[in-house]
């Protein structure tokens, strides 16, 4: 094959492949979390070797092509910004668990009463009057 006809079959291969995702969901929060859990069982299966697993990893990813493949978006979208609010507080210490120890320990995280909001305070300061950032309400807390 000449490589002209090669480069023509691969644009071919790509506007297909553009004409086919429009429309759909694509990949987001949570497909993305089932295709790397599923990853991580298929490299635990290649030791543990059972027949569960490999289902496990096998419903995770055929969950995830879902997802990407769905054209309800606006539900796969409801779905993942619920999965990304639950998640909220592990982020930190999945993507930089020795800052979030340190954070921790220097700073404790209130919610403000009013429009839950969260506010960051040093440790180690008593009871302190706090300002929320986004509604201005003001409430106490002890840090």
């Amino acid at each position: 094959m000449a490589k002209g006809d090669f480069e023509k079959k691969a644009a071919e291969w790509s506007r297909k492949a553009a004409e086919w995702a429009q429309g759909r969901n694509g990949a987001d929060n949570l497909s993305n979390a089932c295709a790397n859990v599923a990853i991580l069982i298929v490299v635990i299966d290649l030791f543990a070797r059972t027949w569960w697993l490999s289902l496990l990893a096998l419903i995770l990813l055929g969950y995830s092509w879902f997802r990407i493949s769905s054209k309800n978006i606006a539900a796969r979208r409801k779905e993942n910004a619920a999965f990304t609010k639950q998640c909220a507080p592990a982020v930190p210490w999945l993507v930089n668990p020795i800052a979030a120890a340190k954070e921790g320990k220097d700073y404790k995280h209130l919610s403000c009463p009013s429009c839950s909001q969260r506010v960051r305070i040093p440790r180690g300061k008593g009871k302190v009057r706090v300002t929320c950032p986004k509604c201005h309400e003001k409430f106490d807390g002890r840090a």
